[in-house]
C-alpha cells in the first residue's frame, strides 16, 4: 500500500516540475503530448495538472493547443526562515541604493516581499524601501529599454538598438543579448551582447541607449559563453586585458583596506610602519582608476606604470585648476 504522505509529496514534486517546464517553454509554448514526455507521466496526468496549477493562481496560457505561464503575471511562491529573510532584506537594501532610477518592478517585488514575510520587523523595512525607490522621479525611457532587454533576453530575440557612447557618435546596431549585469560601485545596468556592427561582444550601458525595438529574429547564446568567467576579471563590468597593479596605502586608511575584500584576486601584504601593499589583476585601469583616486593622498600606486603616469597626470591637472584661484 502507498503511504498517502507520499503520494502528497510526489504529487507537489510533479506539479512544480510541470510548473518549472511552462515558465521555460519557448516562445510558442509546449504541447500535452511534448510536456507527457518531458514529464514522464501520460497525458491525462498533464490534463489534470495543468488544472490544479490553475487552480491555485498560477498563470498558464493556451494557444493552439500550446502551453505557457504568463511571465508578466507570474509569481512564485517563496518560503523564508527569519534569517533567509534577513539575508533577502540585506540584497534588497543593497538594491535600493544601487538604483538610482523609478524602477517599478523594484517596487512591486519589494510590495509583495513585505507582504509574504511573517516577521513584521523585516516585512516593515522592506515596505520602507519600496517607498524609497517609489519616490524616486519617473523614467518612462529607462523603464521601457529595461523592460524590452530583459525580455529580448530571456525569449533569446534580437534587438535593433541606438546607442551614444560618451564623446562618440550616435550609432544603430542589432544586438543578441547574452547577460545583464549591474556594477557594485556606482549606479547602472549593462547588457553583455554580441554586437553584429562589430562582429564581437560589446557591453552597452542601459542609460545610453537612445531607442530599442525587437525585432523577428531569435539568437542562441554559445555554450562556451559564461558571463561569470568573462566578469572575474572586472572591477565593474569591462571585458579587457588583464592588469596587474600594486598599491601601497597609508597606516592611516590601511585598516579600512584590510577589512574589505576589494576583489577576488586580491594579495595583501602588511608592512612593519602599518601601511599594507595590496596586490590585484583586473580587467584593464580604466574602471579601478577612479576607486583609486577616492583615496587620495593615502595611496600610493607602485604598478603598473601607466595606471600611475594617469593618477600624476590627474594630481597635477587638479593642483593646476586649483591654483588658479590662488
Amino acid at each position: 500500500m502507498v503511504d498517502i504522505s507520499y503520494r502528497l509529496r510526489s504529487k507537489a514534486a510533479r506539479l512544480r516540475n510541470l510548473e518549472h517546464k511552462l515558465y521555460n517553454a519557448p516562445p510558442q509554448g509546449w504541447s500535452v503530448i511534448e510536456l507527457a514526455k518531458q514529464c514522464g507521466v501520460n497525458r491525462r496526468t498533464i490534463y489534470r495538472d495543468l488544472e490544479a496549477l490553475s487552480a491555485a493562481g498560477v498563470p498558464i496560457w493556451e494557444h493552439n493547443g500550446k502551453y505557457g505561464i504568463d511571465r508578466n503575471t507570474y509569481l512564485a511562491t517563496v518560503r523564508l526562515n527569519l534569517h533567509e529573510a534577513v539575508a533577502l532584506f540585506f540584497a534588497a537594501r543593497l538594491l535600493s541604493h544601487h538604483s538610482d532610477e523609478h524602477n517599478p518592478h523594484i517596487v512591486t517585488a519589494l510590495d509583495q516581499l513585505a507582504a509574504g514575510l511573517p516577521d513584521q520587523t523585516i516585512a516593515g523595512h522592506m515596505a520602507r524601501l519600496a517607498s524609497i525607490v517609489r519616490e524616486r522621479p519617473p523614467n518612462p525611457h529607462y523603464v521601457h529599454t529595461l523592460e524590452l532587454l530583459t525580455r529580448a533576453w530571456a525569449d533569446r530575440q534580437m534587438v535593433r538598438i541606438r546607442y551614444r557612447a560618451p564623446n562618440r557618435p550616435l550609432t544603430e546596431r542589432d544586438i543578441a543579448p547574452y547577460f545583464l549585469e549591474v556594477v557594485r560601485t556606482t549606479p547602472g545596468v549593462y547588457v553583455i551582447a554580441y554586437d553584429r556592427l562589430r562582429n564581437d561582444l560589446r557591453t552597452f550601458k542601459l542609460e545610453r541607449i537612445e531607442h530599442a525595438q525587437l525585432l523577428d529574429e531569435r539568437f542562441d547564446i554559445p555554450a562556451a559563453f559564461d558571463p561569470y568567467e568573462r566578469l572575474a576579471q572586472a572591477w565593474e563590468v569591462m571585458h579587457e586585458t588583464a592588469v596587474a597593479i600594486h598599491l601601497r596605502f597609508s597606516p592611516a586608511v590601511a585598516p579600512r583596506i584590510r577589512e574589505t575584500r576589494w576583489h577576488h584576486s586580491q594579495r595583501l601584504i602588511d608592512n612593519a610602519d602599518g601601511s599594507c601593499d595590496l596586490h590585484l589583476t583586473v580587467a584593464g585601469i580604466r574602471e579601478i582608476l577612479g576607486w583609486v583616486l577616492s583615496w587620495g593622498p593615502d595611496v600610493q600606486v607602485l604598478a603598473p606604470p601607466e595606471l600611475r603616469d594617469t593618477v600624476i597626470d590627474y594630481a597635477r591637472r587638479l593642483l593646476a585648476r586649483y591654483q588658479q584661484d590662488w
